[in-house]
């Protein structure tokens, strides 16, 4: 007897507005996304650092910031794209699709990559999840994504 992972939508009798994860939800998710990244960027730095002999943290300072930033981009452009969740977003069940519902695109998920940079700084991302009639931030606006509220259901196989 084997489990096999069956991937749907939260349906029951929530509508589509309840299927979009809360900010709260959204913000552990980010938090968790930290802690995580934190070895990534830590094992990519050290790769950068044996490569380059740099000595110290501001040898080729603009270098090793494009360098994480490429780390930071493939790995979110990755998992975006290879079904929509990141290892974090899976512990939260938080799926990011297109508007439409299918999967995000690569140019798609690069776009909003991007644009997270200076919306989540600026904090207008968040505020305009307050307004926004799905709820969603703006960076998935411009992009043409959403997160959705996702669920890994297991069906047993006899």
């Amino acid at each position: 007897m084997t489990a096999e992972p069956i991937s749907t939508p939260i349906k029951s009798t929530e509508t589509e507005e309840t299927a979009v994860p809360t900010r709260l939800r959204r913000f552990a998710c980010m938090m968790y996304e930290g802690m995580l990244l934190f070895g990534v960027l830590f094992i990519s730095d050290y790769l950068f650092d044996v490569l380059t002999q740099s000595r110290h943290a501001l040898m080729y300072r603009h270098a090793r910031q494009a360098w994480l930033f490429l780390v930071l981009g493939s790995y979110f452009v990755w998992f975006w794209t290879h079904g929509g969740q990141t290892l974090a977003m899976k512990t939260w069940h938080v799926r990011l699709v297109d508007v439409s519902g299918k999967p995000v695109s690569r140019l798609k998920a690069a776009i909003r990559y991007c644009l997270c940079y200076p919306v989540a700084l600026s904090g207008a991302g968040f505020l305009w999840s307050l307004w926004d009639k799905d709820k969603q931030f703006l960076q998935d606006r411009i992009a043409g994504t959403r997160l959705i509220s996702f669920r890994a259901t297991y069906k047993s196989q006899v």
